[in-house]
C-alpha cells in the first residue's frame, strides 16, 4: 500500500471481528485508528456459499469505509459450506480502500459436528446453535465455535486474523498482482 492508512473501519461491532482486524492492521501500521461500524451484510444471517459470504463481507467493508470516512474498510463474514464430507464452517474477509481497490481472503475450514450441521441445514445460524449445544452464551462473541471445537488452539479471533491478513496481501504487494486481480482498481 503506497499510503499509510490512518483509519480502518470494521463493518461490525462484534468484539471478535474488531479484535482480529485491530491485531492485524496494528502489526502493519501501529498508529492506525480502528473503528467499529454497525452495518448490514445484505445477505442471509447464515451464508451458505463462498459467493454469498464474499458478497456479505464486501457489503460490510464498503459501508464501513463510507460511513466512517476511513482509509480502509474491512468486512468479515462467516459461512458454512456443505460438502460430501460434511458441513464446514469457514470465514471470509474483504478489504476496500477509497481508490476502489479490493482484497479478498479466506481462512481454513473446520468440520461441524453432525447435530450442529443438521440444525444449520434446517435454517439455524451456527452461533446460536453452538451456544445451545455447548452451554456457552453468545459463543460467537467469545471464542467462537472454532475455539470450542479446538479447545482454544484456534479461536474465532485468531481464525479471522488470518482471513484479514490474506485480504491485505494484494495491498501490501500490488506489484505482484496482475491488473485483472481484484486488489487493483476494478474496471468499471
Amino acid at each position: 500500500m503506497s499510503i499509510i492508512p490512518h483509519r480502518a473501519a470494521v463493518g461490525s461491532q462484534n468484539p471478535t471481528k474488531v479484535a482480529s482486524v485491530t491485531r492485524v492492521v496494528r502489526r502493519l501500521w501501529p498508529e492506525v485508528e480502528v473503528v467499529a461500524v454497525k452495518v448490514s451484510s445484505g445477505v442471509d444471517i447464515q451464508p451458505t456459499s463462498d459467493e454469498e459470504a464474499i458478497r456479505g463481507a464486501r457489503n460490510r467493508a464498503q459501508q464501513a469505509l463510507a460511513s466512517a470516512g476511513a482509509d480502509l474498510g474491512v468486512g468479515l463474514e462467516g459461512s458454512v459450506v456443505d460438502t460430501a464430507h460434511g458441513m464446514f464452517l469457514e470465514g471470509w474477509a474483504v478489504v476496500v480502500d477509497r481508490q476502489g481497490r479490493e482484497g479478498i481472503g479466506s481462512g481454513g475450514r473446520i468440520l461441524l459436528p453432525r447435530r450442529i450441521a443438521q440444525a444449520v441445514r434446517a435454517g439455524a445460524e451456527v452461533g446460536p446453535v453452538s451456544s445451545r449445544v455447548t452451554g456457552i452464551p453468545r459463543i460467537k462473541e467469545r471464542q467462537g465455535t472454532v475455539g470450542y471445537l479446538t479447545n482454544g488452539l484456534v479461536t474465532r479471533v485468531t481464525a479471522r486474523e488470518k482471513t484479514v491478513a490474506y485480504a491485505l496481501a494484494c495491498f501490501l504487494h500490488p506489484e505482484l498482482y496482475e491488473k485483472e486481480h481484484t486488489c487493483l482498481e476494478r474496471e468499471r
